[in-house]
């Protein structure tokens, strides 16, 4: 079912299925609570799943010049307050994986376990801050031919002739995503600190889902990352880029539920 709350004095949507322990989806760059549909039908089956629309995203408001990923922690909060719920798994992709850090920085008591679905502790390198601020003012002069360039890129290449469903559906969802929170999560994930010491410090269980072939995040530098881990999980998905749930949907889904029984 589709719900929403306030957070500060402006509209954030969830949707919310199913019953019993909690676990919390959150989106990536250009997302919505949609991108998880499959996901959400599986594992609602055994878990109360919310998947919450993170700001500037789906039917969620835009909170400003800049998303940052403790704002972003904080409507999350929100959220989880509003329903009354204590304790909780986190599931985050890509920038929903920043946002989970926060959270875990933030709220440390409120989290089972954390789950890093293509996504790093790290802050943006110099290079990478530089290319935040050249897609910036790409999205300015054409959001629509931004979104589809970049989409495809989430995919690894070798799967772009076979997932021609999953690549539309997802470039849909990012179209719908407004020009102002295109650019305040690109500033919000330039300006964000590095939150590798918590993977050091918490002792709740840590999945990392790694892509063999994503072309976002390095596979090798997300494996020396893991060894952080106190009480790791890692996920290795060797045919797939940064989309592991919708490019092998099985196979992530099966894995997620193994993880939470972990977490549980």
């Amino acid at each position: 079912m589709l719900k929403q709350c306030i957070f500060k004095k402006d509209v954030v949507t969830f949707f919310d299925q199913g019953k019993g322990r909690v676990v919390v989806l959150l989106h990536g760059f250009l997302g919505s609570h949609q991108i998880w549909k499959d996901t959400i039908s599986y594992l609602s089956k055994n878990y109360r799943v919310i998947a919450i629309d993170l700001p500037g995203h789906g039917n969620t408001a835009n909170y400003g010049y800049a998303h940052s990923m403790d704002l972003m922690a904080n409507c999350v909060k929100t959220v989880l307050d509003y329903l009354r719920l204590k304790k909780v798994v986190i599931i985050g992709h890509s920038m929903g994986g920043y946002a989970a850090l926060a959270f875990a920085d933030l709220y440390p008591d409120t989290l089972k376990g954390l789950c890093l679905y293509h996504s790093t502790a790290y802050a943006d390198s110099s290079e990478k801050k530089k290319d935040r601020l050249r897609a910036i003012e790409l999205v300015k002069k054409s959001r629509t031919v931004y979104t589809k360039e970049t989409i495809k890129n989430l995919f690894a290449k070798k799967n772009l002739k076979y997932l021609k469903n999953e690549i539309a559906f997802a470039t849909k969802i990012a179209k719908s995503t407004n020009k102002k929170g295109i650019v305040a999560s690109l500033r919000g994930m330039k300006d964000r600190p590095s939150r590798d010491l918590i993977l050091g410090l918490v002792t709740y269980p840590i999945m990392m889902v790694i892509g063999e072939h994503d072309n976002v995040l390095n596979p090798q530098n997300l494996f020396e990352q893991s060894k952080l881990l106190k009480n790791p999980t890692i996920m290795y998905l060797e045919h797939d880029g940064h989309f592991g749930f919708l490019e092998s949907p099985m196979v992530s889904h099966l894995a997620l539920k193994k993880f939470l029984r972990k977490c549980f």
